[in-house]
């Protein structure tokens, strides 16, 4: 079984973060047509930098890097453990995310059960997230976690 373990992302690594994270959450929003393209990463900077205002010494957020048994960084996460919607005790899974050149070894698997860990170890009794529907591999993963679907946004274009 693929392990890893994870450590408090460093400043460096967190700017390096926002970067790819405004991009990647940018291109997901305007594909998924709830965001017009103008603008779209400077939404989600803000989007960003409204939920970290200390960095990454945001309180009450876990900002993580995954390592694998050689020290290598093969992954990061982000958990609020008070999440958008203030359900107590229910924490948020913001980000999750393989690198690219490490995808299909089993990381992604690794990296949600040691991130439910930590989540689990800093007081939450429950993890939520949201995935976009044409992620068919994340929502997958979160199926065969055991991840149940509470809430469904559907949309038909007319």
């Amino acid at each position: 079984m693929t392990t890893v373990t994870l450590r408090p992302m460093t400043p460096a690594e967190f700017d390096e973060w926002q970067d790819a994270l405004a991009e990647d959450y940018a291109a997901e929003q305007v594909a998924s047509g709830r965001w017009p393209y103008e603008g779209a990463v400077r939404r989600a900077r803000d989007e960003s930098a409204r939920l970290l205002p200390q960095g990454p010494d945001t309180r009450r957020m876990l900002l993580r890097v995954a390592v694998d048994a050689d020290g290598e960084t093969v992954g990061r996460s982000w958990v609020a453990l008070d999440p958008p919607h203030g359900m107590p005790g229910i924490a948020f899974l913001y980000d999750i995310e393989v690198v690219e050149s490490r995808r299909g070894q089993g990381l992604g698997r690794a990296l949600l059960a040691a991130t439910e860990d930590a989540a689990r170890q800093a007081g939450a009794a429950a993890l939520e997230l949201n995935v976009f529907g044409r992620n068919a591999a994340a929502v997958s993963l979160y199926d065969s976690a055991g991840y149940a679907v509470v809430t469904q946004q559907m949309r038909k274009p007319l």
